[in-house]
């Protein structure tokens, strides 16, 4: 299967749960797709043994050609390029790598170049296989680095775990794209719930199976986890608000490590959702 892990939110417990189900299993190949922030390495404690620069491709303009007629700026969705009359500026920080600027010159005075915005390691951790992307610094654009992960190291037969980028825009969209399984962990706030909602809406336009997992479960209130509770997914797991597990995240201890019981309970959680799969 390839279940991804979201929320609507930073900080809910997307990587908690993410890594113990990663520690759990008989094998699995573990995709790190919050390429911002990655810190699921801390938890699994993978042996890197591979750094692959990733780049795209970006317009290179031969000033020998260009007339400056400016069809590529039209072209351009994104105001990567500026044509002034006698300049053309390329903003490779805007630049989606989409080619159209290339496709409408009609002097053909647009090639490619490549432009590094980060960093894919390659890992592993006993039954683990593990892959991280990583964005650069200053660097604004995370979703042409996490569609090439899931194209290139998601396409394997086994399971595959994901842990999305929070919040539920364009990158939170394209990680859940062509997957089998979203859990949803949120946790029992108003602005959990708020967030969740979003979430669900999206899960739902994209016509894809959602379950929701509630961390710390007994810090909200008795009208939140109903209001979550009925917005029509299965609550497939809920975790209590419990210092001790607070402390372990703060020393990169996994959750299965600190509270070991929690083992059965990750292998139900992934029973059931092989299961509604």
């Amino acid at each position: 299967m390839k279940v991804v892990i979201g929320s609507g939110k930073g900080g809910t417990g997307k990587t908690l749960l993410s890594t113990s189900l990663a520690l759990t299993l008989e094998y699995v190949r573990y995709l790190d797709l919050d390429v911002e922030e990655p810190n699921a390495h801390i938890f699994i404690k993978p042996d890197i043994r591979e750094r692959i620069p990733f780049s795209i491709p970006v317009p290179e303009i031969d000033f020998n050609r260009c007339t400056y007629c400016g069809e590529c700026a039209k072209a351009c969705e994104f105001g990567a390029i500026f044509v002034g009359s006698n300049t053309v500026n390329v903003f490779e920080k805007l630049c989606h790598g989409c080619a159209s600027c290339k496709l409408a010159c009609p002097e053909n005075a647009i090639s490619e170049r490549p432009y590094v915005i980060g960093e894919i390691s390659i890992g592993k951790r006993d039954k683990i296989e593990y892959i991280m992307g990583y964005l650069k610094l200053t660097e604004a654009l995370s979703t042409p680095l996490i569609r090439h992960i899931k194209k290139e190291y998601g396409m394997v037969s086994g399971d595959i775990i994901m842990d999305a980028p929070p919040g539920t825009s364009c990158p939170f969209v394209q990680s859940i794209s062509d997957t089998d399984f979203v859990i949803l962990i949120t946790e029992p706030t108003p602005f959990g719930l708020s967030d969740l909602e979003i979430s669900v809406e999206i899960v739902r336009d994209m016509k894809l199976k959602a379950g929701i997992v509630i961390n710390r479960a007994d810090l909200g209130s008795k009208e939140v986890k109903e209001k979550i509770s009925g917005l029509g997914l299965p609550v497939l797991l809920e975790i209590p608000f419990s210092r001790e597990i607070a402390v372990g995240y703060s020393k990169g201890i996994p959750l299965v490590d600190v509270l070991p019981e929690y083992r059965e309970k990750i292998k139900k959680l992934w029973e059931r959702i092989r299961e509604m799969v």
